[in-house]
């Protein structure tokens, strides 16, 4: 059985690298955006490079992802645990190393969370970088396609922090909590799970659980349910949670 983030998102991989893996919509831009096994990865990969490498942290170290369900988080959330950090998901200011939010949250959290490693990402499509960047913040679009794409770091151990904050949970916590969130939500092997955000904006939920019972996500932001229906058949998706 899989015990840490990595190993979960490694087996999730090799089943079938070049298939949809996560698939993002938001429906209030008409942003699609496809990512199969291998390059979600790629996106990993780079992000536990600038973790390390271009910050600079250690084994442990939490860094602060306050964004909203996207396909940008999800490569953020497993680039941390690839790099074998801690992701502090909580609203409250907490002690971390380095800070990943949106433009729009970036004001409040400047003056709350102390840190001098602070990211912004617009979370637009195509990954298109800001026009602007807030002052005090580097834009994580530019920052980490600068990054190789192979990370070569100390292996991640089951009982290491994965999440930080308040509650504080181990690998192994994280990861028999997203089985335990499968079977609550019926997502079996090989499923191909709809998911709305805004029913599900937890990432244990939207992310963690479909990848531990071996499914691929679509999932939607801003969802219009006009369109859940269609798109279900258009995805071949077996699952809904709206």
């Amino acid at each position: 059985m899989k015990t840490t983030i990595p190993q979960v998102f490694t087996a999730a991989i090799g089943r079938d690298p070049a298939a949809p893996l996560l698939t993002w919509y938001d429906d209030a831009t008409g942003d699609r955006t496809e990512l199969s096994g291998i390059t979600l990865d790629n996106w990993v990969q780079k992000t536990a490079n600038l973790l390390v490498d271009g910050i600079g942290l250690g084994h442990g170290d939490a860094v602060a992802l306050l964004l909203p369900p996207h396909w940008q988080t999800a490569a953020l959330l497993l680039g941390v645990s690839a790099a074998g950090l801690a992701a502090d998901l909580d609203g409250d200011p907490q002690p971390v190393e380095a800070l990943f939010t949106t433009p729009e949250r970036a004001g409040v959290t400047a003056g709350g969370w102390a840190t001098t490693d602070r990211y912004v990402t617009g979370l637009l499509p195509l990954a298109m970088p800001l026009r602007t960047v807030p002052e005090g913040f580097v834009d994580y679009v530019i920052e980490v396609r600068n990054y190789g794409d192979h990370f070569r770091g100390e292996p991640v151990a089951a009982a290491d922090r994965a999440l930080a904050g308040p509650v504080e949970l181990s690998h192994d916590d994280v990861v028999a909590a997203a089985h335990d969130r499968a079977a609550e939500l019926g997502i079996t092997p090989g499923a191909r799970v709809l998911i709305d955000t805004a029913a599900l904006p937890d990432p244990i939920d939207w992310l963690l659980a479909p990848l531990v019972a071996g499914a691929s996500i679509v999932l939607c932001a801003n969802l219009d349910p006009t369109k859940t229906k269609p798109r279900a058949a258009t995805e071949k998706v077996t699952l809904t949670l709206v």
